[in-house]
């Protein structure tokens, strides 16, 4: 059985057909529009369905998220802001389909359990880290979504020094230090010169002292935002994904140092913090899995 599964990122959506192994044989993605989001996501998701009947949907989207209203509202996509009703416009879209929805960490967090990193693990946390930082649960073998949807969404647990403003509102927000956008804003405000999160990882494995301090920033605050997280939920491994995630040794060095460091009530201290093993398609696997459970 094959899903059409979509992922709604803050600066882009991919929207892809999964099969049941979780293989993605047909996928494409768009940048977010500066306006008219949803009629770009419309014909996105038009083109990859071709002319096939459609009978499932598996959306998984950056938060927040109201899984109760089938909307969602990332905080980049101003046009969206207060909430999209998603679900009831993808059903518009495919009336004969079945429409399963939640935030992005949780479709990763299934993705990872059933085919990844977390491969036969009943307790998970996986984050995804971006151009947003969010995260989903899996505890007892159990989804954990919370009132709203938003459970794991752990890009807005504070960090200790911290006093980032967020756009969230809040300030000292972990997505507020280590995002890619908000590294990259804190490097130029230092002197670094370029524009984007592959940029600066460039700029850092190339040696430039303010792109590697951007990302040891970076790896700090997330190890420790992880640690405080891993505490809290009772789980002994991480999974993280996402573009940014894959700025290699330089971010997870003081990645994983700082999960150590924080890490040392007997219950976490055998933290393992592992890199997705599916990458950039674990979102529409999930959001596909997420569909065919269902």
């Amino acid at each position: 059985m094959v899903a059409l599964a979509l992922d709604i990122g803050a600066t882009k959506f991919a929207a892809g057909l999964v099969d049941s192994q979780g293989s993605v044989p047909s996928s494409e993605r768009i940048q977010v529009p500066a306006a008219g989001v949803w009629p770009a996501c419309r014909e996105l998701l038009l083109r990859v369905a071709g002319t096939g009947r459609v009978t499932a949907v598996g959306i998984g989207a950056a938060g927040p998220v109201d899984v109760r209203a089938g909307s969602t509202g990332p905080l980049n996509i101003p046009e969206w802001a207060g909430g999209f009703g998603i679900v009831g416009a993808v059903r518009e879209l495919f009336p004969d389909a079945t429409v399963r929805f939640a935030i992005d960490g949780v479709c990763l967090a299934l993705a990872e359990q059933r085919w990844g990193a977390a491969r036969g693990i009943a307790d998970v946390l996986a984050l995804t880290v971006s151009s947003g930082i969010g995260g989903g649960i899996i505890s007892e073998g159990r989804v954990l979504m919370g009132r709203t949807g938003n459970a794991g969404h752990i890009g807005h647990i504070v960090v200790p020094g911290s006093a980032e403003p967020c756009a969230c509102g809040g300030f000292g927000c972990v997505e507020a230090v280590a995002s890619g956008p908000s590294s990259v804003r804190w490097a130029r405000r230092q002197g670094w010169t370029g524009s984007t999160g592959i940029e600066l990882s460039e700029s850092a494995r190339a040696g430039d002292g303010l792109a590697r301090a951007a990302l040891e920033r970076a790896g700090t605050a997330l190890g420790t935002a992880i640690a405080s997280a891993a505490a809290l939920l009772d789980t002994d491994l991480v999974v993280v994904g996402g573009g940014f995630a894959q700025s290699g040794d330089l971010l997870w060095r003081p990645l994983l140092d700082s999960a150590a460091a924080h890490a040392r009530l007997v219950f976490v201290r055998e933290l393992r913090v592992v890199p997705s093993e599916l990458t950039d398609q674990a979102t529409l696997a999930g959001a596909a899995l997420l569909a065919l459970r269902s």
